[in-house]
């Protein structure tokens, strides 16, 4: 199990340099904000892509757009609070969670770095027409859950600290795509349509649709292997050539020997000057992480 959990992006101790919850270039604090911004406005985009007028909401929530938009929207709420707890009281509350929630979340994480991606490949090469859009509040509810979403994936690549995704990430990205085609079909048979056009094969034919699929698994696996090459490239201008390594989930000893010190040079660059109690809960902290470690 344990040999799982670490094909899974979950070592013990987990994440002992807080890479989820940091940035190389913003504090903290300032990382904090970005996500409470990003989140603050998917869940204003995704509200209102529901209750706006002559909206039907029982077939836009069958969009893969819109459920991974809400994804998105999820995890910056939760990337937040774990950033929050970390600045509140020097240790996220990620990392006090089982390892089965851990994993979770390193999985959550590869699905709004890589989804959003997809999701706009998609929508520009495949569906858009050239044609513009009918209304303002189109043009901005497209342009937010079709471009921004993965603007707001790329800012979570490039100003986190997070290591190179494990390759057992795949298996589950793909398994939630096929799970999608289920959905999809699904609501054919209870609402008469398919959220996707090319999905139907009544006006493709069966072997289009399954190119069309194919097609798409392709992409994911393309996008996959983008992602973690913008997540080297971070990686070693940002830490070093011996970055990735480091950073890799495949590579607990290497980490472990070296987190204790790296945490608590980056805590004291990062943060501001705690109170003499904060600085020896602190000192605390950093001699129960190397007793751990070691």
């Amino acid at each position: 199990m344990s040999r799982l959990y670490r094909w899974l992006g979950v070592d013990t101790p987990f994440d002992v340099q807080y890479r989820f919850e940091t940035s190389w270039l913003l504090s903290p604090r300032l990382l904090l904000l970005l996500r409470l911004l990003i989140a603050t406005y998917c869940l204003a985009v995704s509200i209102l892509v529901l209750v706006w007028p002559g909206v039907q909401p029982q077939r836009t929530l069958t969009y893969f757009t819109v459920l991974s938009f809400w994804g998105l929207t999820a995890y910056f709420l939760v990337a937040a609070l774990h950033t929050g707890s970390l600045v509140l009281t020097g240790k996220p509350l990620l990392n006090r969670w089982p390892r089965p929630l851990q994993a979770l979340h390193s999985l959550f994480y590869s699905t709004i770095v890589v989804y959003p991606f997809l999701v706009t490949i998609v929508f520009w090469i495949v569906l858009y027409h050239g044609h513009g859009f009918p209304t303002t509040f189109r043009t901005w509810s497209n342009v937010s859950q079709h471009a921004l979403n993965a603007v707001f994936a790329l800012l979570e690549i490039i100003l986190t600290r997070t290591a190179l995704p494990p390759w057992l990430h795949l298996l589950p990205l793909l398994i939630i795509l096929v799970l999608y085609l289920a959905l999809a079909n699904l609501t054919y048979a209870t609402q008469q349509f398919f959220p996707y056009s090319f999905l139907d094969p009544k006006d493709h034919g069966r072997a289009r649709v399954a190119v069309y699929v194919a097609g798409i698994f392709a992409v994911i696996l393309m996008v996959f292997l983008f992602v973690r090459l913008l997540i080297w490239i971070r990686l070693r201008l940002s830490e070093g050539p011996s970055s990735v390594r480091k950073a890799s989930t495949d590579s607990a000893q290497t980490l472990a020997r070296s987190s204790a010190d790296d945490l608590e040079a980056y805590l004291e660059t990062t943060a501001p000057a705690p109170a003499p109690a904060t600085r020896t809960r602190r000192s605390m902290e950093m001699t129960d992480v190397t007793h751990i470690l070691h």
